[in-house]
């Protein structure tokens, strides 16, 4: 991927960083107003202002009460990138299952604090205008939308997706897409077309419970891939797997890794493909999170660069949107025929109705106004929360530095148990994702994922500092013992 161009606000928040960090603005000092900032940059003071706020976020800045923003008289050090994962070099078998249900039983309980599963919250949706334009098609044309649709889904929707397609350089055709009950689905159906049972599965390290859960109900195997917290997998590792291992397929992120929040350079990505089609290895690529972007561009996912048609490319718009409508939808090229076989095995269809209030919902333009919003308020909740983790957590976490989704990956000393902060966790009313779960092999278990999908509140902040105490408390019991 090409470095994006930043937003106004970006590029003014980096100029007062160099000017603090060159000694221009001395730690205690007044910044200008946002309105002589604005005036004096040509910007709009609502971009002003969203500079100063993402640096008060990252405790950069300060702001009085009717005086002003001030250079930070403190600022903390950042915590340092956790390590790239070194996964042993076999395949293993996968049991997640268990761990699979448990958490998301935690995470859909309305008395914790919501830190648990990477789903956003309902105000931050467009649930209402969602809610009218199903209830209008209802009203209209219930008895029409109350059938058995095609199994590759609504025309109108699949015309829609493939409109967004060409946004990042992919030509895709309405008949190439096929709309699955989420992304789990699409992964899932995907998954049975390229691979047997007893197959083994490249995979990136750590990677999503959800696709460790797929793979061990497939009867499937998973190999782990060296990944690296900014950049994403190793593309040597995997070309050396080729060479010695059967692979059945690679399933990856290309964009915003669940998750460390990784994403694959565009470069890298071309190298990729092109040791996947030296292999005639399969990509199914996951993309659920490609929208939500913190830079000028959406990074362009793998399929639009594969031009060798050899990737099915997954997403869903349960990230963004609509978690409860549950659709998403594959881009099949040359499998479309065997994926739409499956689809007919699995589901026969998905529901009308919800396709038909989403189609409606893309056609008036509503999606990208709305996809603007979350991705701001997303930036800002990770700044947020990640300087919570600076104030509370032990000096020695390291934490992720997503550009896009909505989720954190911190790594504790080794000597850390986080299923026992787990645990310790809901009994005070907070729930997490422990790290155990991101792995096949049962790694990562000093490693801890935190969502902020959620509307940024002191209920988060205070259930962040607390589960940072309770990580302090378990690394001083274990340093007497």
């Amino acid at each position: 991927m090409h470095a994006s161009t930043p937003f106004r606000y970006e590029q003014l928040a980096s100029l007062i960083v160099g000017m603090i960090d060159n000694g221009a603005l001395a730690p205690g000092a007044r910044l200008p107003s946002v309105r002589a900032v604005s005036e004096q940059h040509q910007i709009s003071i609502s971009t002003a202002l969203q500079a100063y706020r993402l640096l008060e976020d990252r405790g950069v800045l300060v702001a009085r009460p009717q005086s002003g923003f001030y250079v930070a008289t403190t600022r903390r050090k950042a915590l340092g990138l956790p390590s790239t994962s070194r996964p042993a070099a076999k395949p293993s078998s996968v049991s997640i299952s268990g761990v699979v249900t448990s958490l998301l039983e935690h995470a859909s309980n309305p008395a914790l604090v919501p830190l648990g599963c990477a789903f956003p919250d309902a105000e931050l949706l467009q649930s209402k205008r969602l809610d009218m334009a199903l209830a209008r098609a209802a009203r209209h044309n219930g008895v029409r939308h109350n059938v058995y649709s095609s199994p590759n889904g609504d025309m109108r929707l699949r015309r829609e997706i493939a409109k967004r397609a060409m946004r990042v350089g992919h030509t895709l055709s309405p008949d190439d897409v096929i709309v699955t009950a989420g992304c789990t689905e699409a992964l899932t159906l995907a998954l049975t077309v390229v691979a047997n049972r007893g197959d083994t599965i490249a995979i990136e390290s750590p990677t999503y419970f959800g696709l460790l859960h797929t793979i061990e109900m497939l009867g499937l195997k998973a190999f782990e891939l060296p990944t690296h917290p900014t950049r994403g997998i190793d593309v040597g590792a995997l070309a050396r797997l080729l060479e010695s291992e059967p692979v059945a397929a690679c399933v990856l992120s290309s964009n915003f890794n669940n998750p460390l929040g990784s994403a694959i350079a565009e470069p890298d990505k071309l190298e990729l493909l092109a040791v996947l089609n030296q292999h005639s290895v399969p990509l199914i690529e996951d993309d659920v999170y490609g929208d939500i972007y913190f830079g000028r561009e959406r990074p362009k996912p793998f399929i639009a660069l594969d031009k060798g048609g050899n990737t099915i490319y997954c997403s869903s718009f349960s990230k963004t949107l609509a978690p409860g409508y549950r659709i998403g939808w594959l881009a099949a090229g040359t499998y479309v025929q065997q994926l739409i076989e499956r689809k007919l095995a699995f589901s026969l269809c998905s529901p009308v109705l919800p396709q038909v209030a989403l189609a409606d919902f893309l056609e008036s333009g509503a999606y990208e106004v709305h996809l603007r919003a979350i991705r701001r308020i997303f930036e800002e909740n990770l700044a947020r929360m990640t300087r919570v983790i600076e104030e509370s957590f032990p000096s020695e976490t390291k934490v992720s530095q997503p550009t896009g989704g909505y989720v954190l990956w911190l790594e504790m000393p080794r000597r850390f148990d986080s299923r026992a902060l787990f645990n310790e966790a809901l009994e005070k009313g907070i729930c997490f994702a422990p790290g155990f779960a991101f792995s096949a092999s049962g790694r990562f278990r000093n490693c801890l994922r935190l969502s902020a999908g959620h509307a940024w509140s002191e209920k988060i902040a205070d259930g962040v500092r607390r589960l940072g105490q309770l990580a302090h408390d378990q690394l001083a019991r274990s340093s007497t013992q």
